[in-house]
């Protein structure tokens, strides 16, 4: 009964259709007590209930559980900031954050929402164009010519 290669197969066809079809439905999922140090890589979700100290780039949503915490560099399209961040967060899309996070340091978003309670002591850069800033210091050097450039050409036609 137990042992029957009939059973062993059908059970093994049935596993394989209820599990995740692509990365757009699996979900990672580091459970309180881990800690990651190095740098993680998610094509699908990640929800984060331990510890990472480093960097986590996720071509989908990161969720940062109660209990979670990151410490480093993070870049996604979406996030959910329940527990602690400290660093710099990326954001291509939307940032939540709820009202028992803890968040420091530096956020680019396109959209964000903080809920009343958090703690949220961040420098913030907004707008869809701001995810397309060069973060290397020449692309940062370039960016402030361009900017003085375009402030005194304006200046200019005004007043000449």
């Amino acid at each position: 009964m137990f042992n029957s290669k009939k059973n062993d197969s059908t059970l093994a066809s049935n596993n394989r259709g209820s599990a995740p079809s692509g990365a757009s439905n699996a979900l990672n999922s580091l459970v309180k007590g881990t800690k990651v140090e190095g740098t993680v890589s998610s094509e699908s979700d990640i929800r984060i209930d331990g510890i990472i100290v480093g960097t986590l780039n996720c071509k989908s949503k990161v969720i940062i559980g109660p209990t979670g915490a990151i410490e480093g560099d993070v870049k996604c399209e979406n996030a959910v900031i329940e527990g602690r961040f400290e660093g710099n967060l990326k954001v291509n899309q939307l940032l939540t954050v709820k009202d028992s996070a803890e968040v420091h340091g530096d956020v680019n978003t396109n959209k964000l929402l903080v809920q009343s309670g958090a703690i949220f002591n961040v420098t913030c850069s907004m707008g869809a164009n701001q995810n397309k800033i060069d973060s290397s210091p020449i692309g940062k050097m370039n960016q402030e010519n361009q900017k003085k450039q375009s402030f005194g050409q304006k200046a200019t036609q005004k007043v000449g």
